[in-house]
């Protein structure tokens, strides 16, 4: 269950043969990605267990199950800003329902980003993902 726009990521990376020439079309599109304001970039915000910078601030339209999930995010890392940008193509547009329902770690694995991070990374990533279900979900059982 990946969005219209995640799928058209995975069709460009399976269009790059090369890990390197992924590597950069992730920092690229981290850094096409709107920032996020650094007055949002206070503890709350901000994702614990990467090694990087990160914070992330959820935009929830509607209330409820069917109410629309998106969010911003920000890293110091430009790799790290880079993988913030493919989790919103992700989830971006999902119900808050549906955010629980994305298998992230084989969606992502269909990028062969598993493959090609470090510990340290993937422990990131998994960190970002627990904190997009866990407001998705406060969110969905909200109003």
């Amino acid at each position: 269950m990946a969005t219209e726009t995640f799928e058209d990521l995975a069709e460009t990376f399976d269009f790059l043969d090369d890990w390197e020439d992924r590597y950069r079309h992730v920092i690229d599109m981290g850094r096409a990605m709107d920032g996020l304001d650094p007055a949002l970039q206070v503890p709350a915000t901000k994702v614990d267990g990467c090694a990087s910078q990160v914070w992330i601030m959820p935009q929830i339209e509607g209330q409820g199950p069917s109410a629309t999930f998106d969010f911003k995010g920000e890293s110091d890392a430009m790799i790290v800003r880079g993988l913030i940008a493919v989790l919103h193509a992700l989830y971006s547009g999902l119900s808050v329902s549906d955010v629980g329902k994305v298998d992230a770690v084989a969606e992502l694995g269909r990028l062969g980003l598993n493959d090609h991070l470090s510990a340290q990374r993937s422990n990131g990533v998994r960190a970002m993902v627990e904190r997009i279900r866990s407001v998705a979900s406060d969110a969905a059982t909200a109003g």
